[in-house]
Parts: structure tokens; sequence; C-alpha cells
């Protein structure tokens, strides 16, 4: 069983990460600023080397100015795979 980071789920949360923060027009720094943590624990989260708890998603989209609601929306909108056994 290959390690749960490297979950294509945890990925695809990465990679809406990574847009929405693009989309804004914010640089990694701006996100880590307002999350008042360091510019390396964004740069972990968007390559997928980190994973964020529930409670770190929700600080992440309010940084990014992100409604939860429309981020799981988006997250849901391409085949999830299936869940491990």
């Amino acid at each position: 069983m290959s390690h749960p980071l490297h979950d294509p789920r945890y990925q695809r949360i990465a990679v809406l990460l990574t847009e929405l923060r693009k989309e804004r027009g914010l640089l990694q720094q701006d996100v880590a600023d307002r999350l008042d943590r360091p510019q390396g624990f964004v740069s972990k989260v968007e390559s997928g080397n980190r994973r964020l708890d529930v409670i770190e998603l929700l600080d992440f989209l309010r940084a990014l100015d992100a409604d939860p609601h429309g981020f799981i929306d988006r997250l849901f909108e391409q085949p999830m795979p299936s869940l491990p056994r």
C-alpha cells in the first residue's frame, strides 16, 4: 500500500489550492503572510509534500478568499479515485 501522502485525492487538493492562489494573483509569500506561516509551509502544501487537516484547509481557503463549498464542488468536478480498502 502506498503512503497516504501520495493518495491522488491529496494531490488534487494541492493542485486546486495552487490554481486558486494563482487565479487570485497571489504569491506563496502572500498566502503565508495571511496564514502567519513560513512560505515553505505553503510550498510544501502546494507540492503535495504536506497534507492539511480540515481546520488548516479552512484557514488556507480563507487566506485565498475562497468559499469552502465552492472548493469542494470544484474538487469533485473531476472523478475522484476510489477509496482505498
